[in-house]
């Protein structure tokens, strides 16, 4: 299995080259050069345990990167032995209860559970499997890695939990000041591990992934510091993400096609559901539901992509004003056109926004629906929740709430609903909708407790290349 970049000026990678780089060299993000065949009947995903479809999904994407023993030793790492280290808040301990289960909240509606692991986020799904696959990797090549991290919330505490205390691997986590919850800094703060490294930023998420890009942007840099990404561009949390979008939609997908709603930024969960489409889930719409930072719901509805000032929401971890993962989704919806992906994404950096070609546009409107949700909305959704006794964060919230908007566009099948992060990593917000703050699950009742690190750094790719330069075991 072969990798290229979505702007076609790039050779082709392996799957662990791949992954080991996060980027390609042209400024692109990989994608499989053709779509591989997962092999599973739907009746094998939905009565087999999520460890099974995971190792069957990643042996796909793998090709000749991965034998049989490693996958089955990876998965096995990520869901399904228990963790020597019994303070380690994994939901391994509980196997063979579900990674992801999946809830019914109405007639038709479901909500699938995505925050039942280590850092209570949808992210700890995929990194949970990163974490081992990059020790593999980097034990196969006898080398180390400087992993970088832009995050808006969820993705640094996920990468923290699932990298913390690995040898071979120097953590970089970048994270607006200010920008997220207390709970989402402390599952990023006091960890205590010494290979992690948590910088607060003087500013925005989209400052802190200009940062990311730069730094991989400098070949020189990017090279002497082994520079890798855990962010959504990289494409294991991609395949690891798909698996569950697999295994939902085979469970209620028997009578016709299940649409999704998913919470959205930087697009990786969402295109996830779609890369799982392409390996036969019976999915039909995905739903992009998206706070007032809604580039992708003016993309999809107007045809015009284009970057606004970034506005600090309820639901942080979605305030991203360039959704990263788009990309791959522009290059799908243009047949595959490297060259005029590159040329689109040219005319984003020098004026800020594209119009997105008509047959493209018309492709993408086939599979996703768009809406965006105010802070407004976001409380009277999360009220709301709480009266069945079944309070959500304000992501979560956001997808109720947009799905009320694009009906329409939505089948009368099934509709899942994915709840991205456990309510408690918002106490102040969702106290603030329902009257009563949810306490912490009792894996993680310490937070509060535990010790705080972290630097300040400005908005200045320089400053934070030094800083690495100065601390990465990795560099050369």
């Amino acid at each position: 299995m072969r990798y290229i970049s979505t702007r076609g000026g790039a050779p082709p990678v392996s799957f662990l080259d791949a992954v080991l780089a996060g980027m390609a060299p042209d400024g692109g993000l990989y994608v499989p050069e053709t779509w591989p065949e997962l092999g599973l009947s739907p009746r094998k995903v939905v009565f087999t345990h999520y460890g099974n479809v995971a190792k069957h999904t990643l042996r796909a994407f793998a090709g000749d990167d991965l034998s049989e023993d490693d996958t089955i030793e990876l998965v096995n790492e990520a869901y399904i032995e228990a963790p020597a280290d019994p303070h380690d808040a994994s939901w391994r301990a509980k196997w063979p209860e579900p990674v992801t289960p999946l809830r019914q909240v109405r007639v038709g509606d479901w909500l699938l559970e995505l925050f039942h692991g280590p850092s209570l986020s949808f992210k700890d799904v995929a990194m949970q499997l990163i974490g081992p696959l990059y020790d593999l990797a980097l034990t196969k090549r006898d080398t180390r890695l400087s992993v970088v991290c832009a995050t808006s919330g969820d993705t640094g505490g996920a990468a923290v939990e699932a990298l913390k205390g690995r040898e071979r691997i120097d953590l970089f986590v970048l994270t607006p000041k200010g920008r997220v919850s207390e709970v989402q800094r402390r599952f990023m703060t006091t960890s205590g591990a010494a290979n992690v490294r948590v910088l607060e930023v003087d500013g925005d998420f989209d400052a802190c992934q200009a940062i990311v890009k730069a730094m991989f942007a400098d070949a020189d840099f990017a090279t002497r510091a082994q520079l890798s990404g855990v962010n959504s561009i990289n494409w294991a949390r991609i395949v690891a993400q798909s698996v569950y979008f697999q295994i939902a939609a085979h469970t209620y997908g028997g009578l016709g096609p299940v649409d999704f709603v998913v919470p959205t930024g930087n697009f990786g969960d969402a295109y996830s559901g779609w890369v799982a489409k392409q390996l036969g889930a019976p999915i039909g719409k995905i739903m992009l539901a998206t706070n007032e930072n809604d580039i992708l719901a003016r993309a999809l509805n107007t045809g015009r992509y284009e970057r606004g000032a970034s506005k600090a929401t309820l639901s942080p971890a979605m305030d991203i004003q360039v959704a990263s993962n788009f990309e791959r989704i522009l290059f799908e919806a243009l047949e595959r056109d490297g060259e005029g992906v590159a040329r689109l994404y040219a005319q984003l950096a020098q004026s800020g926004g594209f119009d997105i070609p008509p047959a493209a546009l018309e492709r993408l409107r086939a599979d996703f629906a768009a809406a965006p949700v105010d802070d407004a909305e976001t409380l009277q959704t999360m009220a709301w929740s709480a009266q069945d006794d079944a309070p959500v964060c304000p992501h979560t919230a956001v997808g109720y709430a947009a799905r009320s908007k694009v009906v329409d566009a939505l089948s009368q099948n099934a509709v899942v609903f994915l709840a991205t992060a456990h309510p408690a990593k918002f106490p102040e917000t969702v106290e603030r909708a329902t009257g009563a703050a949810p306490p912490l699950p009792a894996k993680c009742s310490d937070l509060f407790q535990r010790t705080e690190q972290f630097d300040s750094v400005a908005a200045d790719a320089d400053a934070v290349k030094q800083y690495i330069r100065e601390r990465s075991r990795a560099w050369s």
